[in-house]
């Protein structure tokens, strides 16, 4: 991931509904929601949330698939992955060992 991709995802991450979304569908995964549902979920106008999604979509962290009239959303994890390794890239001088602590934390955060 380049500097430029990794500011679009981090800016489209910065607005509370955007966030609030994204990781209602990183809790859903792999599983896809209905954009009405997920709205519904977030207590948020539909069309408003189209918007987020679109703006998320753009970024690389969600996916959609349209099924008939309905479009299903769910998080990009290669995406967020690929973020994830943007930030902690030549972590610790190229000593992973002291590395261990940021991923025995995220560890627990995904698989409690």
């Amino acid at each position: 991931m380049k500097a430029k991709q990794a500011l679009s995802a981090f800016g489209a991450l910065s607005q509370e509904t955007r966030l609030e979304a994204f990781r209602q569908l990183v809790r859903l995964s792999p599983d896809s929601i209905p954009a009405g549902d997920l709205a519904h979920d977030l207590d948020v106008p539909p069309s408003t949330l189209s918007s987020h999604l679109a703006i998320l979509q753009r970024a690389g962290l969600v996916k959609s698939e349209r099924q008939g009239r309905t479009i299903l959303y769910c998080a990009d994890l290669d995406g967020a992955r690929d973020l994830l390794q943007f930030l902690i890239k030549d972590c610790c001088r190229g000593h992973p060992e002291r590395c261990a602590q940021l991923l025995e934390a995220a560890l627990p955060a995904c698989c409690p």
